[in-house]
């Protein structure tokens, strides 16, 4: 079989445009795509744009507190109990129904003259309830309704703390994967480094080992810190039963501070605000309700009873009062159960209000400690770490120092950063606790945006 074989000139000709297309960039070597190539290209498919869709979608603190709020399961039975405790001060309220008697027999004669026969018989009884009773059993259902919207208050204000410090965490795992992973960017730039000077013969093979034991260690960081937040994201995926997109990510970051008020006003507004304060203060006045209802026993209340009788030879009506005299029985034993249970209330909430003045201090001390460790490290720590490494890599490229060198200065910045990003969040948590205290998260939101789905 012969070969077909081109010209010297053909050949030439070839090799010049092989060398030229090696050298012009990447973007110039793709042909452009016709317009009407373009034109005539089919549509993306549903499935495509589903896809699109289905991204990672960034939520805002609030639209998580939102969400969280209007589908956490812990809130939703507080207000069902509301809804239990509102039954309770209508059947407080409820007067007692009469009572209808109705007899029947006959009458045999024994004597002479007596007209033997069927008798029958009727009565209607009406307790009337001692009005003081009756009010401190109403007075006491209530303080029992006002608790459980304090219990509600309470339950959202816990719920939107967890939710706020959850998202810190999250926002804290976040940073640290971000700072491992610049760990391990730049650790494989020096492992990169070493293995040119360990190939020339500049250094010692141990160098490049050294190196890679770093990048395993700095990646096994990275992962931890990333799973770390998926396991916060879950947390808060279920307090809001579920109810959160299947891949969502949170905005913002630690280093948003907005305004606090004083330590004097957040001890003034928590002594007014404190949702737990409050709900102690219900279950106080529901007590002192009890109190007056036990004492109030001792008379319970006039029976009035109207009745009639019908004999064969006669018809006899009656009209009746009956009461309760408190003779055997003054209800002392009810009176002093009342009595020592709103005692205990009443100290319950002395000690939790002075508990929580002290609550406050500790929470107000514990923020400025995290605010001046975050303006050490900032400002101090973390850019004398960031000029080290520089240092000590510049004199590994000169010779001057050693792998072992650049791996303590980098392992420096590492930790440095990391503390940082800590004293942050602390600084957070500090904040979160001081506001959770005074109650600034009892409050329900005034709107209610859709539920993220």
């Amino acid at each position: 079989m012969s070969k077909h074989i081109l010209p010297p000139a053909r050949l030439a000709g070839l090799a010049w445009l092989c060398l030229t297309s090696l050298t012009l960039p990447l973007h110039a070597q793709v042909p452009a795509t016709p317009a009407s190539t373009l034109a005539a290209a089919p549509p993306a498919s549903p499935n495509a744009t589903a896809t699109a869709a289905e991204a990672v979608r960034v939520l805002s603190l609030d639209e998580l507190i939102t969400t969280v709020v209007a589908n956490n399961t812990e809130l939703l039975s507080a207000q069902q109990a509301r809804v239990t405790a509102t039954a309770g001060i209508q059947t407080a309220s409820a007067y007692a129904n009469p009572r209808l008697e109705w007899q029947s027999g006959r009458n045999q004669a024994r004597m002479p003259g007596a007209v033997p026969g069927a008798v029958q018989g009727w009565g209607v009884s009406q307790m009337i309830e001692n009005p003081s009773a009756r009010d401190a059993r109403r007075g006491a259902a209530e303080a029992a309704a006002r608790g459980t919207e304090h219990a509600i208050t309470l339950t959202r204000n816990a719920v939107v703390s967890e939710t706020r410090l959850r998202a810190s965490e999250y926002l804290l795992r976040r940073a640290e994967a971000g700072v491992t992973s610049e760990d391990v960017a730049l650790l494989e730039q020096v492992r990169e480094r070493v293995r040119l000077r360990v190939a020339s013969g500049e250094a010692p093979r141990y160098e490049v080992i050294k190196a890679d034991a770093e990048i395993v260690h700095a990646r096994e960081r990275q992962q931890t810190a990333a799973l770390q937040a998926e396991q916060v994201l879950l947390t808060l995926n279920r307090m809001a039963s579920g109810r959160l997109p299947s891949r969502w990510s949170l905005a913002g970051s630690l280093q948003e501070d907005s305004p606090l008020p004083t330590l004097a006003e957040l001890m003034a507004q928590a002594e007014t605000d404190n949702p737990e304060l409050r709900a102690l203060q219900a279950e106080v006045e529901r007590a002192e309700a009890q109190v007056r209802g036990a004492r109030a026993s001792r008379w319970p209340g006039v029976e009035l009873r109207v009745g009639q009788t019908r004999e064969p030879d006669l018809r006899q009506s009656s009209v009746g009062v009956s009461v309760q005299i408190p003779l055997l029985d003054r209800r002392d034993g009810a009176i002093g159960e009342a009595g020592s249970e709103l005692r205990r209330l009443q100290g319950r909430l002395d000690g939790r209000r002075a508990e929580l003045r002290q609550q406050l201090q500790h929470a107000w001390q514990a923020l400025a400690i995290a605010r001046l460790r975050v303006q050490a490290l900032s400002e101090g720590v973390v850019l004398d770490a960031e000029a080290a490494l520089k240092v000590a890599q510049a004199a590994y490229r000169f010779g001057e120092r050693g792998i072992l060198d650049v791996l303590d200065a980098q392992r420096v910045l590492r930790s440095a950063r990391l503390n940082l990003l800590e004293a942050r969040y602390q600084s957070q948590a500090a904040r979160i606790e001081l506001e959770t205290l005074a109650g600034r998260f009892a409050a329900s939101p005034s709107t209610s945006p859709a539920t993220p789905q």
